[in-house]
This record gives structure tokens, C-alpha cells and sequence, in this order.
């Protein structure tokens, strides 16, 4: 397994080796690869939040038709009972209307 260093034990073991310029060198490509490494964690989140945008989108769209199902459902249903009521008024005052004549 490989062993992983530091910026700065790599900066300080290229100073040791190969002098300042060598360790400037180090020091500039550690920052360099530092700042790859930000950068591409920044994209990855703004991917990230894009995806999760998406999916946030289709789940309201899903419960949006979700309700708009329900309250189709509710509306017929309801419908229904108002069609029943109005049956057994109409039954109700046929058979008053009878019990009188009778």
C-alpha cells in the first residue's frame, strides 16, 4: 500500500533533496492540485444540486397528479352521494305524497 504525504513533508523532503527550486516547484504543484481538487468538488455539488432540482421537480409532479387523482376520486364519490340523497328525497316524497291520498 502506498504511503500518502503531506504538501508539506513533500516540500520539505524536495528541499532536503534537490534544493529551493525544486521545493518552490512542489510547493506550486501541491497548491495546483489543491486547487483542481476544490474546483472539482464545486462542479460535482453544482451537479449534484442540478440532479437533485430534477428530482424534486418529478416527485411534485408526481404528487401533483397524485391530488388532482384524489380529488377527481372525491368529486365522483361525492357526486354519487348527492345522487343518492336527491333518490331518496324523490322516494320520500312520492311516498308521503301516496300516504296522503291513501
Amino acid at each position: 500500500m502506498t504511503e500518502r504525504t503531506t504538501l508539506l513533508q513533500e516540500v520539505s523532503t524536495a528541499f532536503r533533496d534537490n534544493g529551493l527550486t525544486a521545493a518552490i516547484t512542489a510547493l506550486i504543484g501541491g497548491f495546483i492540485a489543491l486547487l483542481a481538487a476544490v474546483t472539482r468538488r464545486a462542479f460535482t455539488n453544482d451537479a449534484m444540486l442540478v440532479r437533485m432540482d430534477r428530482e424534486l421537480l418529478s416527485e411534485r409532479d408526481r404528487v401533483d397528479r397524485q391530488r388532482a387523482e384524489d380529488r377527481k376520486g372525491d368529486a365522483d364519490r361525492l357526486e354519487r352521494i348527492e345522487t343518492d340523497i336527491r333518490a331518496m328525497r324523490d322516494l320520500m316524497f312520492e311516498a308521503f305524497q301516496r300516504g296522503r291520498t291513501d
